[in-house]
């Protein structure tokens, strides 16, 4: 794929994996309940839910985009604006705040290794928004002169390897910073820098469309 968006994309993606969500709220509480093997088992069932979103969405886009290839700019522009849109209301609220407090209510006895992976693998594919965030981020790394998928399989696997090492690396370090996730300034601040990277990038692509 093109160099320069690639390039650009695995920076928007390192930037973005490190935040707090849904899946790291999880992992950071099964580390800091049951240590490292189940904040592991954690990573692997989320890891595996996010590769079958991805490679979903990834099959659907080719397959959208061949269908309807003139409409490609415009699903860019939307998709942007989504991204605009979901950087508001993370900004404006603590983002992470709902699903701390209820990963902090888990039973704290400990599960099967079955059992924990599949409880990562739930939380991720029974996310709609990360579908929808999926193909809005996506098409914006792409180039409309080269295949459609064959772009869309790299940025899915260097997504999906990127996650994995942040997660993995959440799991390591829970313990000692547990204060980072139930601190609720700190829960505000995690949502002001990701709303803040989301509006950026999208501020960024439509000035990019703007001007091309």
């Amino acid at each position: 794929m093109n160099p320069h968006l690639f390039a650009a994309f695995c920076l928007a993606v390192a930037l973005l994996v490190v935040l707090p969500g849904p899946i790291v709220t999880l992992v950071v509480a099964n580390s800091l309940r049951h240590g490292r093997r189940v904040g592991f088992a954690t990573v692997a069932g989320a890891s595996l839910g996010n590769a079958i979103l991805l490679g979903a969405t990834a099959v659907g886009l080719v397959t959208f985009f061949a269908w309807l290839s003139e409409v490609f700019e415009i699903v860019r522009w939307v998709g942007a604006a989504y991204l605009i849109w979901l950087g508001i209301k993370a900004w404006r609220g603590p983002g992470t705040q709902e699903t701390t407090e209820e990963a902090a209510n888990m039973p704290r006895a400990p599960s099967p290794s079955r059992t924990i992976v599949l409880q990562g693998f739930l939380i991720a594919i029974t996310n709609p928004k990360a579908i929808l965030f999926y193909i809005a981020f996506l098409p914006q790394f792409l180039d409309p002169h080269l295949p459609a998928g064959p772009q869309l399989l790299l940025m899915s696997a260097t997504m999906i390897v990127m996650a994995l090492i942040s997660d993995s690396g959440y799991a390591l370090l829970a313990s000692r910073a547990r204060g980072w996730f139930v601190t609720p300034g700190r829960r505000r601040l995690q949502g002001r820098i990701s709303g803040g990277l989301l509006i950026g990038v999208g501020c960024g692509l439509l000035a990019v469309r703007r001007g091309s």
